[in-house]
């Protein structure tokens, strides 16, 4: 009772703001649409299985499986949604999946419709998603789920007390591949034992970017023979710390690749800079050569773009938390973070055996930066413990798949 109230109150919302949030309008109006493109794309004759990714980072994580599955056994069908606008709007077009859709909200008469129309045989729900009346529909209707690329920590609302009665959505997962030991101990707390320690496939994804990352001429031309810091997915507070720096090293070389890319955010950055810069969408080999800093105005080059640097810096760690350290460290570079890292598996993992560095103010950043610069050595030992680490916690796409019985 407590979470229908919650679900629909947390709908209402959604549609009030609407006309004056483009996600929230994105959202609702993609909502509206996901009947409409089931009722037309959807084939009884066909066997569908269903793939659910909150956003683009679960997608990606998703996409091992995806495409194994496509290959080597094409007589499926592929139902992929997303929830969150930042990962439908991205990969609307994926040419991976048959049918590309938002999941609407976890209302039993959105369920019943949804579930009707696509008729999936398996699903598989990407790392968080634990939708309540979905999962419960999927039991009764005798549907298998795998959750993937799951992790759990003991302040999540299935081991509260408050949260006895929403933890009973987990029994109705068929098998849980589970990114790490803690969590597999946190399930068999709640008499749970379908239960993989598997990892997290978004390492072979990474690899995947990594062996068929594209060659990128005109930021090989920026780069020439200068040493390179690759700041990606950056947010204000971070580039407040990069840019300062950059302006005052001449030695070095900056690509920007900020997670916002508006034209207020892009003049933002300029306005800060004192180098000569230049847009990645107006750029040519001549322009940049001469330019010291390289912004990326534009999605899709960043995990190819980490190879041109000696060292990343990962954004989002002084605001929403960082974003996605692997594509950076399957580089074989050291990786700064800021200091909201600490629900990253990844990141604490590479924070203690040295691959990431984390830094918490304009001091630290500051030394951290020296070193890497001046100190050869430690900035080659620091990157190949980071790429190692990549290639050691490889493989739980094939684990996963080879589990599931297609």
């Amino acid at each position: 009772m407590i979470y229908s109230i919650a679900l629909y109150l947390y709908a209402l919302a959604v549609v009030l703001v609407s006309p004056f949030r483009k996600k929230a309008w994105l959202m609702v109006k993609g909502q509206w649409n996901t009947f409409r493109i089931l009722r037309k794309n959807i084939r009884r004759e066909e066997m569908y299985v269903w793939f659910h990714a909150a956003s683009l980072g679960e997608f990606e994580q998703g996409r091992p499986l995806m495409e194994r599955l496509r290959r080597e056994h094409p007589e499926y069908k592929i139902l992929l949604t997303f929830f969150s606008p930042s990962g439908y709007e991205v990969r609307k077009d994926y040419e991976g999946a048959d049918v590309v859709c938002y999941l609407p909200f976890d209302t039993p008469g959105n369920v019943r419709s949804f579930l009707r129309l696509a008729r999936p045989r398996m699903a598989f729900f990407i790392k968080y998603e634990f939708w309540n009346n979905y999962l419960h529909a999927c039991r009764r209707r005798q549907i298998p789920v795998y959750s993937v690329s799951s992790i759990f920590r003991e302040n999540q609302v299935f081991f509260r007390w408050y949260g006895r009665s929403y933890s009973d959505v987990l029994r109705c997962v068929t098998h849980f591949f589970v990114q790490n030991e803690v969590s597999r101990e946190l399930l068999a707390r709640k008499g749970i034992t379908n239960v993989t320690v598997a990892g997290d496939t978004r390492f072979d994804r990474v690899l995947d970017i990594c062996r068929q990352a594209k060659d990128l001429p005109l930021v090989k031309a920026f780069k020439q023979d200068a040493k390179v810091l690759v700041a990606g997915s950056s947010w204000a507070p971070d580039e407040d710390l990069i840019i300062p720096y950059f302006n005052a090293h001449p030695e070095m070389k900056l690509v920007l690749a900020p997670h916002v890319v508006s034209e207020d955010h892009l003049k933002e950055i300029e306005g800060k800079l004192r180098r000569p810069f230049v847009r990645y969408s107006r750029v040519t080999e001549e322009s940049a050569a001469r330019a010291d800093c390289l912004i990326i105005d534009g999605y899709g080059l960043l995990s190819s773009i980490y190879r041109y640097g000696e060292m990343a810096y990962v954004g989002g760690g002084f605001g929403v938390g960082i974003h996605n350290v692997p594509e950076a460290a399957v580089y074989g570079v050291p990786v700064l973070i800021g200091p909201n890292n600490r629900k990253f598996r990844e990141a604490q993992d590479l924070l203690r055996e040295g691959g990431c560095l984390e830094v918490t103010d304009a001091d630290t950043f500051g030394r951290t930066m020296d070193r890497l610069l001046s100190d050869g050595k430690f900035l080659a030992e620091r990157g190949r413990i980071a790429g190692q680490y990549i290639e050691r916690n490889a493989g739980a796409s094939d684990l996963i798949f080879d589990s599931v019985k297609f």
